[in-house]
């Protein structure tokens, strides 16, 4: 059976029908794209150079500048932060006597 007589003969079917065929088609291809893209990933990642890759990041040293970078001290600003929340409060409750 040539090729435009299967055609003719699939657009012959209900819509139902031509719709199962058409993602029939459309996920065969989409799984084919996918396993393809996995292969690929996989000669990637075997390639990959990771000894001169480790080397270039110079882990060690790194670990150094991270040890000689400055300490943030959070520990004063929240105590700060929560005597002055403490002191909005009581102003609040002040202010609210007032008018009472």
């Amino acid at each position: 059976m040539s090729f435009s007589k299967y055609l003719k003969r699939i657009q012959n079917l209900p819509l139902a029908k031509r719709k199962i065929i058409f993602w029939a088609i459309i996920i065969t291809f989409g799984l084919i794209l996918f396993a393809f893209y996995i292969i690929n990933i996989q000669k990637k990642i075997k390639n990959f150079p990771t000894e001169k890759s480790l080397k270039e990041l110079k882990l060690p040293e790194l670990q150094e500048e991270l040890k000689k970078l400055p300490k943030f001290e959070v520990e004063e600003e929240i105590k700060e932060f929560k005597e002055n929340i403490g002191e909005i409060e009581r102003l609040i409750e002040e202010t609210e006597k007032k008018e009472k």
